[in-house]
């Protein structure tokens, strides 16, 4: 195996005006630094698995991205997996702002069936193996618009449902901060503590999320729509990614907005596109 080394070598300073080499060597001299290769045969090997495969993922200057992360499911799959992840559009609730959770008495309204119909055409161009979907009426109707002509049925999840948040649920946001301000403040500044009768609603999101990824990473098909919540895509996501449930307010999600994440074969997540809402305010047509 070859090596290098390091040779200094110390020259005169010389000025424009200097013409020979001054015999001795001045305060002012320069040096010179060097790396020598003693042997152009240096070989570096790779193992087989840093070796590029033939169909290696590219993701800008990296190439694949195996042992990157944490695994969802600690088993391989049965091929990548590529989820796109929408939001529900404008609910009754939204609109009026209601604090939802789990409740299914906020309905999608006009401008929520608006916003699912530019999300379905949107990602027209997408060939979607099948699309998940909360039970819940905001998230069910929005993607029942979004997946009209498609061949596949509809599935339901229970998993994709919204945290449940007790007696905050159907609260105006100004009402609930003026009648239970240390809960509320608590939910909105540090909702992995946010707590009702021993039972922390965020930090249970969090193991719903789970279940959810290994019921949707374990369907066949490469290509998969989730139509579901706001705290539930934040919970997916993160959970994706191996965040903890005190990084639940890093991630927002709007009415509509689209994320996509790519997992390969060993169940490792690449967040690809965040809240994507181009679609939102002009005819932009997804191609990924």
């Amino acid at each position: 195996m070859g090596f290098a080394v390091l040779v200094t070598t110390t020259l005169p300073f010389t000025s424009a005006s200097t013409i020979e080499r001054p015999r001795s060597v001045p305060h002012s001299a320069k040096t010179r630094v060097e790396i020598r290769c003693l042997s152009s045969n240096f070989d570096v090997s790779l193992s087989n698995d840093e070796k590029l495969e033939n169909n290696a993922s590219m993701t800008g200057g990296a190439y694949d991205f195996k042992g990157a992360t944490t695994s969802l499911t600690y088993e391989l799959l049965s091929s990548s997996k590529k989820i796109t992840l929408v939001r529900h559009g404008l609910s009754s609730w939204n609109d009026e702002s209601r604090i939802q959770g789990s409740s299914n008495l906020s309905i999608l309204t006009d401008t929520g069936v608006q916003q699912a119909e530019k999300c379905r055409k949107a990602l027209a161009d997408i060939s979607f193996d099948q699309c998940f979907s909360s039970p819940i009426s905001r998230a069910k109707s929005t993607a029942e618009v979004m997946w009209q002509g498609r061949e596949e049925p509809l599935v339901y999840m229970d998993s994709l449902k919204e945290a449940h948040l007790f007696f905050l649920e159907g609260m105006k946001n100004v009402d609930a901060r003026r009648i239970y301000p240390n809960e509320y403040t608590t939910w909105r500044e540090d909702p992995a503590r946010f707590t009702v009768n021993g039972i922390y609603p965020i930090r249970n999101l969090w193991l719903t999320a789970k279940e959810a990824w290994r019921e949707i990473l374990s369907a066949p098909g490469e290509n998969i729509l989730v139509v579901t919540h706001k705290s539930i895509l934040r919970a997916l996501i993160c959970t994706a990614l191996g965040l903890a449930p005190e990084r639940f307010r890093s991630v927002d999600i709007n009415n509509g907005g689209i994320s996509v994440i790519v997992f390969n074969k060993q169940g490792e997540a690449m967040l690809r596109s965040l809240n994507m809402t181009a679609h939102m305010y002009n005819d932009h047509v997804y191609h990924y």
